[in-house]
């Protein structure tokens, strides 16, 4: 990237929506030298979405959310990515002079991609409030430093994700479903999910094998099964994903699975008005339910872009 100028153009407010993923299928391929998971993942974008708002004001670099268990110090990926950005533009010390005001709605620790989601959000948002156009390639340079998911966020839509699921190729939208989402009292961190996996592996001395679930229609049979080889050793953990998947399946879902490392497990429909039926059946069961819908790329680009506003 190049030198930022001696003097800066003046930073504006900007607010960008930062939308959740589901996983449509993921498998653990193995262990990479750098000791990181080698993944074959099916990224969906939703309307989901947390909003971030960049606000200018002097003084250092800060983060205000009024959800608990929101860090607001540098562990937070929106800071990390607001580093990284300041880094790339080559400015001297520390980031200063703005603040992000991060309203969550997408769930922490649920598999859904909300840490990343806001990092990509924060790379965009930060572009336009510092007025320093980026190429494509230069944001994803800077995401996929912050996080496996980072990169899938800056497109959306649906799309393939190798490596460590950084690697994205854009696949044919699928088709606009209706997604019905339970989320339980526990979250699921990555490092644990990840562990269980690893250990369930050594004893079964061999990758985990489950049973493929066909969503109808002739996309889902082309490009993902429904498979997550991480949701039977989280299972085993936390017996409630079996329970949340055979009640969205009762519920109607043509198909339930969990998302990422969990604890979120989601179901499709195709028709909102069962959507909605399903939102009702499952009100009273304990778990929170969300219904969204699948986001395809060009939706997903319209929803995304960032608006400037008075600060």
């Amino acid at each position: 990237m190049s030198a930022a100028r001696t003097s800066a153009p003046t930073p504006r407010a900007v607010s960008v929506r930062a939308h959740a993923k589901i996983n449509l299928d993921l498998r653990v391929l193995g262990t990479r030298a750098d000791g990181f998971h080698e993944l074959r993942t099916v990224f969906q974008a939703l309307a989901l979405y947390d909003t971030m708002e960049c606000v200018p004001r002097p003084g250092p670099f800060a983060i205000e959310c009024e959800t608990a268990g929101v860090p607001l110090d540098r562990s937070n990926l929106v800071w990390r990515a607001a580093e990284s950005l300041w880094r790339s533009l080559r400015r001297q010390g520390p980031v200063k002079d703005m603040l992000v005001r991060l309203h969550k709605r997408i769930p922490l620790q649920g598999g859904l991609g909300g840490g990343s989601t806001d990092a990509a959000a924060t790379l965009v948002a930060l572009s336009h409030a510092w007025r320093v156009p980026l190429r494509s390639n230069q944001f994803v340079d800077v995401a996929a430093t912050l996080g496996a998911d980072v990169p899938f966020f800056l497109s959306g839509g649906t799309a393939l994700g190798l490596g460590r699921g950084d690697e994205i190729y854009p696949l044919a939208d699928l088709p606009r479903h209706w997604v019905v989402l339970l989320i339980p009292g526990f979250g699921v961190a990555t490092v644990d999910a990840y562990g269980w996996y690893d250990a369930e592996r050594d004893l079964a001395r061999g990758p985990i094998v489950r049973e493929a679930q066909y969503v109808p229609g002739p996309w889902p049979s082309r490009a993902a099964q429904m498979i997550n080889d991480l949701e039977t050793p989280i299972a085993r953990h936390h017996p409630e994903i079996e329970q949340m998947k055979t009640a969205l399946r009762r519920a109607g879902a043509l198909a339930a699975a969990m998302s990422g490392s969990g604890s979120t497990v989601f179901g499709l429909f195709q028709k909102r008005k069962d959507a909605v039926l399903a939102v009702e059946r499952l009100s009273g069961s304990g778990w929170r339910v969300i219904l969204t819908e699948s986001l395809g790329r060009g939706e997903y680009s319209r929803r995304s872009r960032p608006r400037s506003h008075a600060s």
